[in-house]
């Protein structure tokens, strides 16, 4: 199973794909020096397999090396996700 991860800037959603079909997003939307993580999707097919933390995880990992922006965690899961992994609390805008 080929796992592709990918920020889709114009569609402002990180993207998580397997063997080419969209399993699993997160939306999010920029104001100034802070990302909103607003919706984590997964397809109802494939819930069960670590595919919303694994696209969580992308996402963050990739604000927290190519940007200097905050996260606020919008959506639940998101902050669900950081309650479980505090040590990545210090990107958080509360």
């Amino acid at each position: 199973m080929a796992r592709e991860f990918s920020n889709d800037e114009d569609a402002h959603r990180y993207v998580l794909r397997v063997d080419g079909a969209l399993v699993s997003a997160v939306d999010y939307v920029v104001n100034d020096n802070h990302i909103s993580f607003t919706h984590t999707f997964t397809d109802p097919k494939q819930r069960g397999h670590g595919y919303a933390g694994e696209i969580v995880s992308y996402a963050v990992d990739d604000v927290e090396q190519n940007s200097g922006n905050r996260i606020v965690p919008m959506c639940w899961y998101v902050g669900k996700w950081f309650d479980e992994h505090p040590e990545r609390a210090g990107l958080l805008e509360r």
